[in-house]
């Protein structure tokens, strides 16, 4: 062997021990049993072996397609003060139209429709300047920052909760794609994307006060004869009424007077007969001692009740607000049968204490002898600021009951026993431990400063990311296949070198995605694909190089060597610009063109080194034979 061949084979030797390194990890996976897969995770070494693999993309591994809108209008309301009925009614005429039309841009309708009701903006938004177009100027901005602040909070969330190589990108001025490949608990996904991690702190006001605002709004309601006649004509056709109940169904839209469609929950409300007619509101409540309960059905008619302007006045005057529990319970009564009822509070009307105190939450089990013994919790730790006040809050209200508040949702209201030091706390009342920590991911990552609402969701089931990845592969084989079969009719055995050139080149581009941890996609396969196509192109070039040197005479040594130095230039530059394309599409492109483009860059560069180097090894050996006289091309 030639000694100058020595250090070309010791480099391909080497790359190929690297290659099959890197890719051992995939085929493992792949060859894994689902029983396989379960156990080692159980074990703890599944986690080592998935991170060594190339990651598959929403369409081939199926997976949660979202598209969230961020809410401008709850951004503007909650950045104004000072808001009156003017600035309300503006701002539910501006929902209304985008309703009507979604892609209209809401600054263009909010400065049109401020100037058509004379809105003075500087008003509400005195801080973003004097003139109305400075501030829908400066709101702009806001909003803009608001959008890339959520993005980054997002994709904190989705982070910690464990989606490989999510896809967030930001659509429009005001929409964001969410690309979750593998996820398809759609409902904790949708809740961990949609909570915006508010977290409150409230006192609650003791049983004397919430029984007299429940009189005084008992007695706002009293005179309406909505409320009042409702119940002489409700239909009493229950299919198990018994004897020993009060209880009656009424119409919810007849309650209220309403003609839009209900659906068939929120239609009907159960109340007491015999209390209906004096006290129209707590008829629709159960005593739960500490709390106040309302049967499931009642739900939608209580909070319309709580929304009148009569009960809101009432409300005001004692400072008070109220809140729903954050999920229904089921309770027994006493005639044996079970009620599914949510938990109303009298809640102070500011908060002790918000969520911005908290450094840490950990999702944890409770310990052994607490009265939260194995059941799932949220550890929060808070900062020394939080923890001084958190001391005075429990320090002053003990005794009393405070209210754990997460998205304007009670989560628990435990009573303060005593002064809490140090600042630690917990929230309990999971349905289980991935509920407590997704509660714990958003509390970590922070709270959204804008609402934001899904308008699309698409969930690709597996069978479907089965079916794409079988289509894949079959294109990739089958052009491989073509490719093959060519080479080796048209240059014989020359061809054959570019085809272990070639089978070189797929499973370089392989070995590199496994080291990039990077999501392959069908897009991916389709750079794969063109990949193929581009490394026989160079062959090509070369070997047409090499069969006018031997016309021309040559002998096989020197017709090589003439070819290959005569196509370099060619090959070199029909690849770099290739390689330009690709990384505009990677620097401008989102999603699925950038793992197109990463594969394209890659399978380039790889096609260049196994045409102009591994090849050219292969022709060398040949060729330093003594005796060779004719070359097979």
């Amino acid at each position: 062997m030639n000694s100058n061949l020595t250090p070309r084979l010791l480099v391909i030797g080497l790359v190929l021990v690297w290659a099959i390194w890197a890719i051992w990890p995939t085929i493992r996976y792949q060859g894994l049993s689902d029983a396989e897969k379960e156990s080692m995770r159980e074990e703890g070494t599944l986690e080592q072996i998935e991170s060594r693999t190339i990651k598959q993309g929403l369409d081939l591994k199926g997976g949660m397609y979202i598209v969230l809108e961020v809410d401008l209008p709850t951004l503007m309301e909650n950045l104004a003060i000072n808001k009156d009925n003017k600035f309300n009614q503006s701002i539910t005429s501006i929902r209304g139209q985008l309703t009507k039309t979604p892609d209209a841009d809401f600054f263009t309708l909010f400065s049109s429709t401020s100037s058509d009701n004379n809105l003075k903006l500087s008003r509400y938004y005195y801080d973003y300047g004097s003139s109305n177009q400075d501030i829908i100027t400066a709101l702009g901005e806001e909003s803009e920052d608001a959008i890339n602040r959520v993005l980054e909070i997002l994709q904190n969330r989705i982070d910690q909760f464990g989606v490989a190589e999510p896809t967030i990108q930001k659509q429009g001025s005001q929409r964001i794609i969410v690309e979750l490949a593998g996820v398809q608990d759609s409902e904790r996904a949708r809740s961990l994307l949609e909570s915006t991690a508010l977290l409150e702190f409230f006192i609650v006001k003791d049983v004397n006060t919430t029984n007299e605002i429940l009189v005084k709004i008992d007695q706002a309601l009293k005179g309406d004869e909505t409320i009042a006649d409702v119940i002489e004509s409700a239909s009493v056709e229950e299919e198990e009424e018994t004897k020993e109940s009060n209880d009656q169904t009424v119409s919810v839209s007849e309650l209220f007077g309403e003609t839009e469609e209900l659906s068939a929950s929120s239609d009907s409300a159960v109340v007491d007969e015999e209390m209906f007619a004096e006290r129209p509101f707590s008829s629709m409540l159960r005593n739960l001692g500490q709390a106040i309960g309302i049967p499931d059905k009642n739900v939608y008619a209580v909070k319309k009740i709580l929304e009148r302007p009569e009960v809101q006045e009432k409300l005001a005057a004692v400072g008070g607000t109220f809140l729903f529990s954050h999920k229904v319970e089921e309770y027994p009564l006493v005639d044996g049968t079970i009620e599914k009822m949510y938990s109303l509070y009298l809640l102070e009307d500011e908060a002790e204490l918000t969520g911005g105190v908290v450094e840490e939450a950990k999702a944890n089990l409770g310990p052994q002898g607490s009265t939260s013994a194995g059941q799932p919790i949220v550890n929060l730790t808070m900062n020394s600021d939080g923890a001084r006040k958190w001391s005075i809050v429990t320090g002053s209200n003990v005794g009393r009951q405070v209210a754990i508040v997460l998205d304007k949702k009670v989560h628990m209201a435990p009573n303060i026993r005593e002064k809490i030091s140090g600042g630690g706390t917990l929230i309990e009342g999971f349905a289980n431990i991935n509920e407590a920590k997704d509660i714990a991911i958003v509390l970590r990552a922070g709270a959204l400063p804008a609402p934001v609402d899904i308008i699309e969701e698409r969930v690709v089931g597996p069978s479907l990311g089965a079916d794409s990845i079988r289509r894949g592969t079959q294109s990739v084989l089958i052009g491989l296949g073509l490719v093959l079969i060519f080479m080796l009719i048209y240059y014989k055995v020359s061809g054959s070198i570019a085809d272990f050139a070639l089978i070189w080149n797929i499973l370089l581009v392989l070995a590199v995605l496994a080291s990039l941890q990077a999501t392959l996609t069908l897009p991916g396969i389709a750079g794969l694909i063109l990949t193929v196509g581009m490394s026989i192109d160079a062959n090509v070039i070369i070997f047409e190089r090499i069969r006018e040197e031997l016309r021309k005479g040559k002998t096989p040594r020197s017709a090589v060597e003439g070819g290959y130095n005569r196509a370099l230039t060619t090959i070199i530059d029909a690849n770099v610009t290739t390689l330009i394309a690709s990384l505009v599409l990677w620097q401008f492109g989102t999603g699925p063109i950038r793992g197109f483009a990463t594969v394209l860059f890659w399978g380039i560069l790889i096609s260049m080194f196994t045409a102009i180097f591994v090849t050219r090894t292969i022709f060398n050996l040949s060729t330093n034979r003594k005796n060779l006289s004719k070359l097979s091309i």
